[in-house]
């Protein structure tokens, strides 16, 4: 391949024509497949004189390399890199990497970082030794770029644990590389160059990945450690040079000082909670990892704490900066002081002055905030709603902090709250020009922080907050300033679990929020919407809210169109469902505004994904704030959906407002939305119990949806296919088509190799639904079915039992089907010793209702048949079918005592079970006095609880064997209505057996005279043989199960009765 025409295109791609660059973009393309062209494009690299050509060429090597270096099903057009060319490029990587200039090297990085993730060490075992060599030189570049390489190997290796092979390698990396690495950073702490800040901050960031998931062994010697350890506390302490200090602070924190900065923060924060809190040990701690835990607690910590304590007086005295990262890491580790005893006896005596100087005003909104309160109030309220999603937001941390004070050392409550009313009462008492407004915000802020505390069970202070809402909250909603307003809302809610003694109270907080929500700032009536909701629980506001439903919806809808706030959905959604029958005449306008919501949403998030990068958003977009909302928005349809379903004319209405939302949405592939998409085609179908021809057209989407590389996510378009095959099965039946549809997507599921047993589960489910609906209608699929699961269950054992089951069942279910076409095919195919030996041997495998129901009626059919029909093969154990059966009866009442059993819980929410539980709200006797001395011992660690969890859990895991797990097999697996649901086993049994039973002496002796004389003949020595092998016992069993059968008809027909009596 000619370089200079490569130098050529890449020349003509910075064209301003943009017919030019697309020509060349095309010939580049072309010119790629070459095996010498990632070396042309690193010649240029060396040796291009113009420094414009140097970015287009290593981005379009860095999209070669991504693309091509091993295959990918996302790019299957794209030529491999032939293993020569990567051979080569790797024996070039590093050396260009050292002698490129800074943008070009950001470029390189990435590409290193894949080929290390593909390659290292195998293919690539003398990596390490040329980043050492690198490392040891005395040449700036050549560190840096040694630097950038042990960062990526450490990225590489990150997530990987010393339980299996794939870490060992990566300690010796530590071992061999860290001593020189410990002396570069000792070196570079005291410099003051911007190029020493970029070389100490990838440094601190590869100590970071090395450490992230374990501390190897050589690290977790204490000379080594105390080492690293002065590192991080003198970069901790280092006053920052003026080249970082940017008037921008978000400028500021891109600075390589800031981050190199905020690495040391995070690894002293990583190193004491991770590995050197000795509340975080648990039993699987080997002795070293002991050791370790108890000399950091012991001398390193509190000189930690000591170091973090002068930068905090700093920064309250205002004589130094900090970023928002190194705050946010100062106040994380303060949290980790609360429960330790040994460091809570460090941090006690400055507690008072933290909370009140430091805590305090992180809570508090700055200038920033307010104006973006005015005149960015969209991203005001992402900020304030979504606060929690900013791992490094100081006021994150700082609310994080007053919660476990709160919820450890219950004492430091009162001194909290006592610090609050001060700051309200002053607020209070000080002239209107003299009220310090932010204050007064962010002492409501505190306060509303520490709702579960103060409201939990036994507190002794629980009773003054409705004095408190009444006396300092409520003037707030009047308030001249806009973010006292809406704290006055969010301070509401927030104490939503407050019961009020006085109704009036309740009333006015109401009425209050009411006018909020018509307030001129946004904000404001965004955080009132969302008071609203939780006010619902309380049956006065209820009664109030009825008449006035339809305009508080409209104002939602319309808030909903002024933001993407997807908490506004969880508020429609909920007044939805709760006002249901309020808002069924409005239902349609409702539904019409929802999918104008959605649609406005999906479209600016479409233009938002068409101007990403490509290769950023290579596996797929992200869900953003844009994807959460509209996901709201579809919550709510699919509510409202529901509550229609004594409405079809509505219904049949909405279904066609609401095309619109399932066509872009399937067919612009927005995966982050199908599961709700999928929910609203099953809501609608399912409530109208009838597919009208808006939904056939939803179906010929699905069908082109799973079609077009959407298999995975059969599992959530199932319950709506289960519809269409139950509720629309006349109109299947004359459209072969879709029923061809049907059919091609099971095949599909077991074609691609790509799909797992668990995923192919949904697809026995949807062959189970069209031979259980379609009964004479699908002869030649259900020959498919049989083909296509027998070819699995003949081939090799199969470890996830749920599967098998499915698997038998699809069997099971074409016996139920048609007993004789299906004993034909088996028969032809030499399957049908292997099936019967596969299902009678497993019998007991068949738990749940559904499993049983199936298994009996297909004996039924089987015992249905002549004996002329019967297989050759199988005739000998025919006898079998009745035992098989009386083992199912037996079990059958078990079986449906479970699923009640199993029904009720799911039905009863526990909130023990989902952590909700307030106990650890829950104040003790000692607690409720102000003047019991403070407990000064361990305080129970959340995270150590919880680690201890996981490890108690993964132990009982790993005792379970793959092979008996019964994955999907509880009765909760049964989500979907089957028509088996509605048959009485019992009577088509006993109607069966009497159409076909003459009485005959072994059985009759085993059933009570009523039911011998009712027995009519027909091939008596057939069946008589067939009776002959029961025991005493399974006799019995027989003749119970027609005792139930009568019972179940009595029960039928007294029903019946009482229904006739009501109506006359």
């Amino acid at each position: 391949m000619d370089a200079a025409a490569i130098r050529s295109y890449i020349v003509a791609t910075l064209d301003a024509d943009a017919n030019v660059r697309r020509t060349a973009e095309l010939q580049l393309k072309q010119a790629e497949v070459h095996s010498n062209f990632t070396d042309i494009l690193l010649d240029l690299l060396q040796s291009e004189q113009d420094p414009q050509l140097h970015l287009p060429t290593v981005i379009y090597l860095k999209n070669r390399v991504n693309r091509a270096w091993q295959h990918q099903e996302h790019y299957p057009n794209d030529v491999e890199i032939p293993e020569d060319a990567k051979t080569r490029f790797k024996e070039r990587l590093l050396p260009v990497l050292a002698g490129s200039p800074t943008l070009v090297r950001h470029q390189l990085v990435p590409i290193l970082q894949r080929i290390l993730h593909f390659d290292f060490p195998e293919k690539w075992p003398s990596f390490m030794d040329y980043t050492i060599q690198l490392l040891n030189t005395n040449d700036m570049p050549s560190v840096l770029a040694a630097l950038q390489c042990l960062l990526a190997i450490c990225r590489a290796y990150r997530f990987k644990a010393s339980d299996n092979d794939t870490r060992a390698p990566f300690d010796r990396i530590v071992e061999a590389a860290f001593p020189r690495l410990m002396e570069i950073c000792n070196e570079l702490v005291n410099q003051e160059s911007d190029e020493a800040a970029e070389m100490l901050h990838i440094a601190l960031k590869a100590y970071k990945h090395a450490t992230w998931l374990e501390l190897s062994p050589y690290l977790r010697q204490s000379a080594i450690s105390l080492g690293w350890c002065e590192i991080f506390l003198h970069m901790v302490a280092k006053p920052i040079p003026a080249s970082a200090m940017q008037e921008d602070p978000v400028e500021r924190e891109r600075h390589h000082w800031w981050k190199a900065k905020k690495w040391a923060y995070f690894n002293l924060n990583r190193l004491y909670i991770r590995y050197g809190n000795t509340n975080v040990l648990i039993d699987k701690s080997t002795e070293d990892q002991k050791r370790f835990a108890k000399e950091f607690s012991a001398q390193v910590a509190p000189e930690i704490l000591k170091y973090y304590l002068a930068e905090v007086e700093k920064w309250v005295s205002k004589t130094v900066f900090l970023t928002r990262p190194c705050l946010s890491y100062t106040i994380v580790f303060l949290d980790e002081c609360i429960r330790p005893k040994e460091m809570w006896t460090h941090l006690k005596p400055h507690l008072k002055n933290l909370v009140t100087h430091f805590i305090f005003p992180v809570l508090c909104l700055t200038e920033e905030d307010i104006e973006k309160f005015e005149d960015e109030p969209e991203e005001y309220l992402h900020r304030k709603l979504n606060f929690y999603e900013e791992v490094t937001s100081p006021d994150v941390s700082a609310t994080n902090f007053l919660v476990t004070l709160t919820k450890a050392r219950r004492k430091q409550t009162f001194e909290i709250l006592s610090f609050v009313n001060e700051v309200v009462h002053n607020y209070e008492t000080q002239p209107e020009p003299s009220k310090n407004h932010i204050a007064k915000e962010g002492a409501l802020r505190m306060i509303g922080t520490l709702a579960p505390v103060i409201l939990g069970k036994k507190s002794p202070i629980a009773s003054q907050v409705e004095y408190f809402l009444v006396r300092y909250v409520f003037p707030d909603f009047k308030s001249s300033q806009g973010f006292l307003r809406a704290r006055a809302c969010d301070t509401v809610e927030k104490f939503e679990q407050l019961n009020f003694q006085n109704q009036e109270n309740l009333l006015t907080i109401y009425r209050q929020i009411l006018d909020c929500m018509a307030d001129e700032k946004l904000p404001v009536r965004v955080t009132a919407a969302l008071a609203l909701q939780p006010l619902i629980r309380h049956d006065a506001i209820r009664t109030s809210m009825q008449s006035s439903i339809p305009t508080i919806m409209q104002q939602l809808l319309k808030l909903a169109n002024e933001c993407d706030i997807d908490a506004l959905a969880n508020v429609m959604e909920d007044f939805v469902e709760v006002f249901a029958a309020e808002l069924t005449p409005f239902a349609v306008a409702l539904s019409e505004q929802l999918r104008d919501t959605y649609m406005r949403i999906v479209r600016e998030l479409l233009e938002n994904n068409a101007g990403r990068d490509d290769l950023e958003n290579e596996y797929g977009d992200y869900l953003d704030d844009k994807s959460i909302t509209a996901l709201g928005v579809l919550q709510t349809i699919g509510t409202l959906i529901l509550t229609l379903e004594s409405s079809p004319e509505v219904l049949h209405h909405i279904e066609s407002v609401l095309m619109p939302v399932i066509e872009i949405t399937l067919v612009n592939k927005l995966y982050d939305l199908y599961n709700e998409v999928f929910e609203i085609i099953d809501s609608c179908t399912f409530s109208a119990k009838c597919i009208s021809p808006t939904m056939w057209k939803a179906f010929e989407l699905v069908h082109a949806t799973f079609k077009s590389g959407a298999e995975l996510y059969l599992e959530d378009m199932l319950p709506a296919l289960d519809n269409f095959v139950q509720f629309g099965a006349p109109q299947l039946v004359e459209n072969p088509q879709y029923l061809e549809a049907l059919f091609s997507m099971v095949k599909d599921m077991f074609a691609d190799n790509k799909v797992g047993g668990v995923d192919r589960i949904c697809a026995c489910k949807l062959a189970e639904a069209m031979m259980l609906s379609l009964r004479g209608h699908i002869d030649n699929y259900v020959h498919g079915f049989i083909t296509i699961a027998m070819n699995v269950l003949a081939g090799a054992d199969i470890k996830i039992k749920a599967y098998k089951i499915h698997l038998m069942e699809m069997i099971i279910n074409a016996i139920y089907y048609n007993p004789i076409l299906t004993l034909q095919i088996l028969e032809t195919n030499g399957w049908t010793n292997r099936f019967f030996s596969l299902w009678f041997g497993g019998m007991e495998s068949f738990t749940r209702v559904h499993d049983k129901k199936l298994c009996i009626m297909a004996i039924i059919s089987l015992l249905s048949i002549r004996a002329d029909q019967v297989p050759q093969s199988v005739a000998v154990g025919w006898p079998r079918l009745l035992q098989g059966i009386t083992m199912l009866f037996n079990t059958l009442p078990q079986a449906l005592k479970n699923r009640e059993e199993a029904l009720r819980d799911d039905y009863t929410f526990d909130s023990a079970n989902y952590g909700f539980d307030d106990e650890e709200d829950e104040w003790d006797e000692a607690d409720a006095g102000e003047e019991v001395e403070e407990e000064t011992g361990e305080s129970k660690d959340d995270s150590t609880a919880y680690l201890e969890f996981l490890n108690d859990e993964a132990q009982k895991f790993s005792a379970v064997d793959a092979e008996v797990s019964d994955d999907e097999l509880g009765e909760d697996g049964v989500l979907l209505e089957s028509p088996l649901d509605k048959v009485d086993p019992y009577n088509v049994f006993k109607g069966a057996l009497f159409s076909k039973l003459k009485t005959h002496a072994v059985l009759a002796s085993g059933l009570d005279s009523n039911c011998s004389t009712e027995l009519q003949q027909e091939q008596p020595q057939y069946y008589a043989s067939l009776t002959a092998h029961l025991s005493p016992d399974e006799q019995g069993i027989i003749t119970n199960v027609f005792h139930q059968a009568d019972v179940i008809l009595q029960q039928q027909a007294q029903a019946a009765t009482s229904v006739s009596n009501g109506a006359s």
